[in-house]
């Protein structure tokens, strides 16, 4: 059965020029410029539905909560989401509506939040 064919209201759409509806936070979104949008530009969630492994749909239909940003070598910004169901990563780009204040949270929480004293720093 094809993607297509399961899409549900509250999952990332499937074709360029639909829209979906947040599950998380109830947001309807749609794109403006016909690229595929793979999470929620106001609380950055979505819904597994895509394996990343093998290219094709997935069943898990598990939350996906955006848990850091990457930096791609080109420049570009990744959210790196992980599944609460089957703790799957995956990574989207990010888009020039995603909120601006969550990315810079996820951006900013190791240093915010380190494993180690940063006091250490202080004697090198």
């Amino acid at each position: 059965m094809s993607s297509t064919n399961r899409t549900l209201s509250s999952t990332p759409r499937t074709t360029p020029n639909s829209a979906f509806s947040c599950a998380w936070c109830g947001r309807t979104v749609s794109a403006d410029d016909g690229a595929r949008r793979h999470h929620c530009p106001s609380c950055l969630r979505s819904q597994h539905v895509l394996d990343p492994a093998d290219g094709g749909a997935s069943d898990c239909r598990g939350r996906m909560s955006p848990i850091a940003v990457a930096v791609r070598r080109p420049g570009g910004w990744v959210v790196i989401h992980r599944c609460v169901r089957c703790d799957e990563l995956t990574s989207n780009p990010t888009r020039t509506d995603d909120n601006q204040l969550i990315l810079m949270r996820l951006a900013v929480r190791p240093l915010a939040q380190p494993p180690f004293p940063l006091e250490a720093f202080g004697d090198l």
